[in-house]
């Protein structure tokens, strides 16, 4: 079986992940093909958009979150997710027992005398209005049958599981600030999701595991799981594993990929990137190193920009007084410094729309 190292999977992971070469795709093209994008801070996906497309408009994509192509909801692992609405319309009810376990795990003692289905069907008959709520005021309501000291727990549970909600704009469009206020997928989508799958069949299991390795493959599947947070896709991975290629890499794992799917030559440059807090292309797998350093793997869970150079994290960034600052990891050459600040110039003035070319490298 083909051995594939760590270079040779960081470049497929940049080809899949549109970081390779810029894309000439629609915004809503490239949120398919990425799966979702992270979206628990509301402007970093105008970020990783940016990074990954050719002349992309914010405007674009602001448009297609208030015209209702696209949905920000909690779905993967259940941290906040900008999928498109098929695509949540598809995949929610396959999440279903995932997000509660989830929710179980951090509010189990504070839930336990909740019967879980009379609350969800509490929240339904409440937010059958298609008025749009905060968690907190879900909260408040559901107390009043279910009195407890921390109302948290209750809204935690009803808004990222039980009642499937779309984060109504203005939340995440372009350069607005706005809280969250929740309503239904069904009722802002106008269409019902669907149903789960009878007799035992998984096809959104399966068509996860396709969509995920067209868009992170090679992968193991442990990296597949730590992408979505189902543990229940075995039986999928073995439904398509005859459409699959196999492969392993340097730590003898067998990672999956789609027969004709990009798996560029290790050797192919790879440009200066600038990535947003949370960004897919590093959570979204369980063995990173492909693409940052065991030492540095803390910057991906703790919401830190980061920048890729020769396709592996070697600096975070930040925006001060209108300038990007970049804090190198490791030595930067004289040639990828210049390619960062030029990078780093073309970021700043999409930050600023064009006030600003402004970027400061630490030493």
């Amino acid at each position: 079986m083909t051995v594939l190292d760590t270079r040779a999977l960081n470049r497929a992971t940049l080809a899949r992940q549109l970081l390779l070469d810029r894309a000439d795709l629609p915004a809503l093209d490239a949120v398919a093909h990425l799966c979702g994008m992270q979206a628990q801070e509301p402007q970093e996906p105008f970020i990783g958009l940016w990074s990954r497309l050719r002349g992309f408009d914010p405007a674009e994509l602001s448009d297609l979150l208030v015209g209702r192509k696209v949905v920000r909801t909690h779905l993967m692992r259940r941290t906040v997710h900008l999928v498109t609405a098929d695509d949540v319309v598809a995949w929610r009810a396959r999440h279903d027992a995932m997000l509660r376990q989830r929710v179980l795990g951090v509010y189990r003692r504070d839930l336990a005398d909740v019967d879980l289905e009379e609350l969800a069907a509490a929240g339904r008959a409440l937010m059958a209005d298609g008025e749009p709520r905060s968690m907190a005021e879900l909260a408040r309501t559901m107390a009043e049958r279910w009195p407890m000291r921390e109302t948290r727990p209750l809204g935690e549970m009803l808004v990222s599981a039980l009642v499937p909600m779309a984060q109504l704009p203005p939340r995440g469009v372009w350069r607005a600030k706005a809280g969250v206020r929740n309503v239904p997928i069904s009722l802002w989508l106008g269409r019902e999701l669907d149903p789960p799958a009878p007799n035992g069949s998984d096809p959104v299991g399966e068509t996860l595991v396709r969509r995920y390795l067209a868009a992170y493959g090679p992968a193991a599947t442990a990296d597949l799981r730590a992408w979505c947070g189902l543990a229940g896709l075995p039986a999928a991975v073995a439904a398509v594993r005859g459409e699959l290629v196999s492969f392993r890499d340097e730590r003898g794992r067998e990672l999956l990929d789609l027969p004709d799917a990009p798996r560029p030559d290790p050797g192919t440059p790879a440009p200066v990137r600038f990535l947003p807090a949370f960004d897919n292309a590093l959570l979204g797998y369980d063995d990173r190193t492909r693409i940052v350093d065991d030492a540095h793997r803390g910057v991906s869970i703790a919401g830190v920009r980061v920048v890729l150079v020769d396709g592996r994290v070697s600096a975070t960034w930040t925006v001060k007084d209108d300038a990007v600052a970049v804090a190198p990891l490791r030595d930067l050459s004289r040639a990828e410094r210049d390619a960062v600040a030029e990078q780093g110039e073309e970021l700043a003035s999409f930050l600023s729309d064009g006030g600003s070319r402004s970027v400061r490298i630490a030493t």
